[in-house]
C-alpha cells in the first residue's frame, strides 16, 4: 500500500504540524517549502509529483496577505487558485488524492451563526475570491479531492515566522505599554494548527472527500480572543474594543465567519478542544521553546 505523502508549504504554521503528524503515523512524508517547489509552475509541479508518486498531496501553501491582495489580486490568484489547478492536474495524472486548505473568508459573514458546508459562498475581496477559485479548481479536476475550510490558524511555528499569528501580535503589542484596540464586531473560530493537522490526518485515513469545515470550534470575537490571550498569559495591558467602522482595512472581511464542525464530527473525527485549552497549550509550548533556545 502506498503511504507516501507530499506536503507543499511544509514550513508554515500548518505545514510543519502536518509533517510531524503524518510522520508520527508511519507515513513516508516529503515536505517541500516554497523555495523548493514553485507550485505556480505547472511543469515543475508535474515533474515533482510524477517523480515522488505520492498517494496524497497536501497543499498547505497559500498567499494569505488579505489586505495586500487588494493591490495585487493577480499574485493572490496565482498562488491560491492557478497553483491549485496545477496540483490538481498533476494529482489526476498520478492518481493521487489532493488535500487542499481553504478559508472561512469564502463567506460574507451575514448569516450570523456558524457556517456549514452547504451554505452559499460569497467572498468579499480579492483574497477570498482567489481561495474560492482554488476550491473550484481542486474539485473540477478531481472526483475525490478533499477541501478543508479553516479559520484563523495559529501554531508554534508562528514564533519563527516574520508575520507570526494573532497571539504573537497581541503579546508583541502588550510589550509596547500602549493601549491596544481590537475589533469586537468580527467573529471567527481560531484554529490550533497541531490539532488541525491531527484532524486532517483523521479525514485522510477515512478516505474523506468533498468539503469539510475544521474550525477551532469556539466562535469568538477578536476582542474576546485577545482578552483570553492576555488572561492566560498573565498580562494586563490596556485593551480597548473597536469596530469595523473605526478600524478600516483595505479588504472587506466577513463579520461572522465561524465554522460549524458538525459534518467533521459526524464522520467520527474527535471534536476540537476549547479555544482556552488550545491557547494554553500554545503558551506552554512557547515558554518551553524560550527556555531551551
Amino acid at each position: 500500500m502506498n503511504r507516501r505523502v507530499l506536503i507543499v508549504g511544509s514550513g508554515g504554521q500548518l505545514g510543519i504540524e502536518l509533517f510531524r503528524e503524518f510522520g508520527a503515523r508511519g507515513y513516508e512524508v516529503t515536505g517541500l517549502k516554497r523555495a523548493e517547489l514553485d507550485i505556480a509552475d505547472p511543469v515543475k509541479v508535474d515533474h515533482c509529483i510524477a517523480g515522488l508518486d505520492p498517494a496524497f498531496v497536501i497543499n498547505a501553501a497559500a498567499y494569505n496577505m488579505v489586505d495586500v491582495a487588494e493591490k495585487e489580486p493577480a499574485a493572490a490568484f496565482q498562488v491560491n487558485a492557478l497553483a491549485v489547478r496545477n496540483l490538481a492536474v498533476a494529482c489526476r495524472q498520478a492518481d493521487a488524492t489532493l488535500v487542499h486548505f481553504s478559508t472561512d473568508y469564502v463567506f460574507d459573514g451575514e448569516k450570523g451563526t456558524p457556517y456549514v458546508e452547504e451554505d452559499e459562498t460569497h467572498p468579499l475581496g480579492a483574497y477570498a475570491v482567489s481561495k474560492l477559485a482554488g476550491e473550484l479548481y481542486a474539485r473540477a479536476y478531481l472526483e475525490k479531492a478533499l477541501v478543508i475550510r479553516t479559520s484563523g490558524v495559529f501554531g508554534p511555528q508562528g514564533l519563527n515566522t516574520a508575520r507570526g499569528n494573532f497571539i504573537e501580535l497581541m503579546l508583541r503589542l502588550a510589550k509596547s505599554h500602549q493601549p491596544i484596540k481590537v475589533v469586537e464586531d468580527h467573529v471567527a473560530s481560531p484554529t490550533y494548527s497541531p490539532v488541525l493537522a491531527a484532524r486532517t490526518a483523521d479525514l485522510v485515513e477515512r478516505r474523506a472527500h468533498g468539503i469539510y469545515h475544521a474550525g477551532g470550534g469556539t466562535p469568538i470575537s477578536w476582542f474576546e480572543y485577545a482578552r483570553l490571550i492576555f488572561r492566560l498569559a498573565g498580562l494586563e495591558p490596556e485593551l480597548r474594543p473597536t469596530n469595523e467602522r473605526e478600524y478600516r482595512t483595505a479588504a472587506r472581511r466577513p463579520r461572522y465567519s465561524a465554522l460549524s464542525n458538525n459534518k467533521l464530527e459526524a464522520s467520527g473525527v474527535e471534536p476540537f478542544p476549547s479555544l482556552e485549552t488550545a491557547v494554553r497549550s500554545y503558551l506552554q509550548l512557547r515558554e518551553r521553546y524560550a527556555t531551551t533556545s
